[in-house]
């Protein structure tokens, strides 16, 4: 089982009246999180490319990209209210589904540093994107260099309660 972890800062904007993360920042935190892991850096001006620290960066989101990516559907449960700190939140993220043009990308957010059963865990999501061809605005099949990169991240997706 091989999970990614991006650190990500909390601004003090994020927080509501509560005292806490809003419910909307959180899914802010979510795609901060995403577009680390899986889209690779752009081209600097002196043509250098930034390599990223995560092998799942491998979708080109530069201009002139001939592919994007289109959330089709996001779940979320929230599980403990998080405060706002100075240190970085950590998303948890593993793919619980590599479809033909589509991928299910599912987080846990926490603090750095928890493993095991005691961990706390202020939310899991799930977020579904669907790979589109920028030309024609269709949907476009995962090609191979993206599978490969990301088949190692392939698990058991999250596990959201539902209401019946």
């Amino acid at each position: 089982m091989t999970r990614l972890e991006v650190p990500v800062q909390l601004r003090w904007s994020d927080m509501d009246a509560y005292q806490h993360v809003n419910n909307v920042e959180m899914l802010r935190l979510l795609e901060e999180a995403r577009i680390e892991a899986f889209w690779s850096h752009p081209v600097a001006p002196d043509g250098s490319r930034v390599e990223s620290a995560f092998p799942t960066a491998v979708i080109d989101a530069g201009p002139g990209a001939e592919v994007s990516t289109l959330v089709a559907r996001q779940e979320i449960e929230y599980l403990k209210p998080l405060g706002y700190r100075r240190t970085p939140v950590i998303v948890e993220m593993w793919l619980g589904h590599l479809g033909g043009a589509s991928l299910d990308v599912c987080y846990e957010v926490r603090d750095a540093g928890e493993v095991g059963p005691k961990r706390v865990i202020y939310a899991r999501a799930l977020t579904t994107l669907v790979l589109v061809d920028n030309a024609t605005g269709s949907p476009r099949r995962i090609d191979p260099e993206h599978r490969e990169a990301w088949s190692e991240f392939l698990e058991e997706p999250v596990m959201i309660r539902r209401r019946r």
